[in-house]
């Protein structure tokens, strides 16, 4: 397994190209509609294991479209890019994002997988300590935890990476 660089600049197409598609049946809106046609979608990423489910439309293709966003989410929060503490300042794409002592970009954002991927390069390389890599990132420590927040995917897998290190988890706000 390589790290996010080798997937996230992929066009659509050929990331989908390196999946295995499913289509199934889910429960889900559609009414009357519901279950008559395989529309949710679950694409498995051969070569990091690494899967995404998308079930909220009744359309296939916007299924496709979503669990292909959600897999590049998947891919920025799983798969690490080493980076140097001591000569670090942020790449333009995140540099871009960081405005007024926060990072901001949508999750629709066809850049927000990098930055999300960028993001949690740095807190790797921080040991999982938010005020160092906040300190780096010119945002404040709640800044940082928010944008983590924001998004459950992001979330869990920073808890689950703090876990793993023996770390108190993230507190989410009440």
């Amino acid at each position: 397994m390589t790290g996010w660089q080798a997937y996230l600049g992929l066009d659509d197409d050929a990331l989908l190209a390196q999946c295995e598609v499913d289509r199934f049946r889910a429960s889900g809106p559609g009414g009357q509609h519901r279950n008559k046609t395989d529309s949710a979608v679950r694409l498995r990423h051969r070569p990091t294991g690494l899967e995404s489910v998308a079930v909220e439309s009744r359309s296939q293709h916007d299924n496709r479209t979503s669990a292909l966003r959600r897999l590049r989410v998947t891919i920025a929060a799983a798969l690490r890019e080493s980076i140097e503490i001591e000569r670090y300042a942020p790449p333009p794409g995140l540099a871009g994002v960081i405005r007024g002592g926060r990072i901001s970009v949508a999750q629709r954002n066809p850049r927000y997988p990098a930055v999300v991927a960028e993001v949690f390069d740095l807190v790797e390389a921080c040991g999982w300590r938010l005020s160092d890599a906040a300190m780096l990132l010119s945002v404040s420590t709640t800044a940082l935890g928010r944008f983590l927040e924001a998004d459950p995917v992001l979330f869990r897998a920073a808890n689950g990476r703090r876990e793993a290190l023996g770390m108190t988890p993230l507190r989410g706000r009440a």
